[in-house]
């Protein structure tokens, strides 16, 4: 048993598993003793063992879906999978309300059949309140928030036990897509002797919290253990910086020169981060049960930096 009270052996379905937080999610849960079922879109060639099977399974084919799961009778479901970038979001809206709400709904209506898994859907720290004015972001944050109403709504017609996390930044080692990751690819790219533009950053001031996506994922793990269904959590590490103070960070950790080039476009009116996409939430959901971050925004800086250093800059 694991510290949040997870038993080895029961069986956890993590949907988007060979994403960013997926890989570390599998491996998390795996080195727990859990029996891990590893959804993809296609089939893999990794190795179906230390107790992950993979699975490959469209969200949005229903009856693939269903078939599966009747197969597997999980006991948690761990709902990453989707789409999360925001410019492809405003080329492709229709998309985005597809894969992450639909494909959700089509998980949820799968899993009628076992009343007692416990199912935790990652939402989005921007989404945004579904109360007039409906003024989102963007396609992305639609998508997102249509997601979260749509599966508390679902769980709550239909007895399930669900809940919804809302990560801030994540960051860590691994095939990510965030500026720390982009940042971390460019310098390992540097030090390789490779003849690169300078890194460019739109803003000084913007601030955001950022979490290590190991951390992110003991959360996930409190959260399917302990969590309150229909409930609401947001997981951050309680500290704002700005882009500035992280792009110093991990250029200092460089072996080599990394020139910065910054936009002061909309600098002065740049709010935090929290500020824009802050959310009612009511006072008995804001805590995580008794997890804290443990990882350093330094130490994730460096893991990241190492990644890329050891994998070449192409993953």
């Amino acid at each position: 048993m694991d510290e949040w009270g997870l038993k080895p052996q029961q069986t956890i379905v993590i949907t988007g598993a060979s994403g960013f937080t997926g890989q570390h999610a599998c491996a998390y849960f795996s080195s727990i003793g859990m029996n891990v079922v590893a959804l993809v879109r296609k089939k893999t060639t990794k190795k179906q063992s230390e107790g992950i099977c993979y699975y490959a399974c469209e969200l949005l084919d229903s009856t693939e879906l269903e078939e599966t799961l009747r197969s597997i009778v999980p006991d948690y479901v761990l709902h990453l999978g989707g789409k999360n970038s925001v410019p492809e979001a405003w080329q492709k809206p229709l998309l985005y309300m597809e894969s992450n709400i639909m494909a959700t709904l089509n998980l949820l209506n799968a899993l009628r059949h076992s009343p007692s898994c416990r199912i935790l859907v990652v939402g989005s720290r921007l989404s945004f309140p579904l109360q007039p004015p409906y003024r989102p972001g963007h396609p992305y944050s639609l998508s997102k928030s249509l997601q979260s109403a749509g599966a508390l709504s679902w769980a709550s017609l239909f007895g399930q036990s669900v809940m919804i996390a809302e990560p801030s930044n994540l960051i860590g080692p691994g095939p990510s897509t965030g500026f720390c990751s982009l940042l971390g690819r460019h310098i390992a790219g540097l030090e390789r002797g490779e003849e690169l533009t300078p890194f460019t950053l739109s803003s000084r001031t913007e601030r955001r919290d950022f979490l290590d996506v190991r951390d992110a994922v003991r959360a996930y793990a409190v959260l399917l253990s302990m969590g309150q269904s229909g409930a609401t959590y947001q997981i951050d590490s309680g500290t704002e910086r700005t882009l500035y103070e992280v792009a110093l960070s991990m250029v200092q950790l460089a072996s080599c020169s990394v020139p910065i080039s910054w936009s002061e476009q909309g600098d002065s009116e740049e709010k935090p981060f929290s500020q824009i996409f802050r959310k009612s939430v009511t006072p008995e959901q804001l805590p995580v049960h008794n997890w804290r971050p443990e990882i350093p925004n330094l130490q994730s800086f460096v893991d990241i930096i190492d990644y890329f250093r050891l994998e070449g800059g192409t993953s």
